[in-house]
């Protein structure tokens, strides 16, 4: 495969909170074109504020003390608890369409018609272009299909994802799973996908950071890393997960 130029490059960069607290340190890592690269580790490990950094969303009280992110690449976040990050007051294709009239910039029936589209895309019912339902009248897995056509009603050039299939079921997620992969050979959109399984990033992404109390402990090609890790911390995060399909598929090639 060809090296493509990075359109997302991290070189050092540090997060604290106000009070000087370290939360994250020097993490560098870079992304190409239609590439994913997954940040795995457990919770705490800096994974999402990493991710938010990006994006320029930090929480109160934290804020970027060192490094560069340089990008000149439009971005998207989908977000680990779909429900909260939806309007409970406001209908799921009206949400949708707003999204579309504002970041698409096209008239009222257009953003509606490419709601619609972008609804069907992600596999939700039919019945949405009758009848609106509200996040609460849809089950978490829509909630989450509809905040990643959220997301992609931005038209980004990188997709960041916090743990989207978190709070789902294994059934749902594998769903979810099968549908941002879908969709990034349809779309072509890099992806920075954020989770502490490890199995499920293996499955998505061709390159891996293992984050661990906010510094990068490993990364490389995830074959390879999966096959020789070098750290410890790698290696347990490996052990947890019984069975890794990925592992076995590879070795019966």
């Amino acid at each position: 495969m060809m090296a493509t130029h990075p359109i997302l490059t991290i070189n050092s960069l540090s997060l604290a909170t106000t009070s000087k607290e370290p939360l994250v340190s020097n993490v560098s890592f870079s992304l190409g074109k239609g590439e994913s690269l997954g940040l795995v580790g457990e919770s705490g490990s800096g994974k999402s504020l990493t991710l938010r950094a990006i994006l320029g969303l930090l929480p109160r009280g934290v804020e970027q003390s060192g490094g560069v992110i340089e990008t000149a690449a439009s971005s998207a976040m989908v977000f680990q608890d779909p429900r909260g990050a939806l309007d409970p007051l406001c209908p799921v294709v009206n949400q949708l369409a707003e999204v579309v009239y504002y970041r698409q910039r096209v008239g009222r029936k257009a953003s509606r018609k490419i709601a619609l589209e972008l609804l069907e895309m992600l596999g939700l019912p039919e019945s949405l272009k009758k009848a609106d339902r509200y996040p609460s009248q849809l089950s978490g897995g829509q909630c989450q299909r509809v905040v990643i056509a959220m997301a992609l009603a931005c038209k980004p050039d990188i997709l960041l994802c916090d743990e989207p299939t978190t709070a789902l079921d294994v059934t749902v997620q594998r769903q979810i799973i099968e549908t941002i992969t879908r969709l990034q050979n349809e779309l072509g959109f890099a992806m920075v996908f954020v989770t502490h399984n490890l199995a499920i990033a293996a499955n998505l992404c061709s390159k891996l950071c293992v984050m661990k109390q906010g510094r990068i402990v490993e990364h490389g090609e995830t074959q390879q890393l999966l096959h020789n890790p070098s750290d410890p911390y790698t290696q347990m995060l490996i052990d947890s997960v019984l069975p890794l399909p990925e592992l076995e598929g590879s070795e019966a090639e």
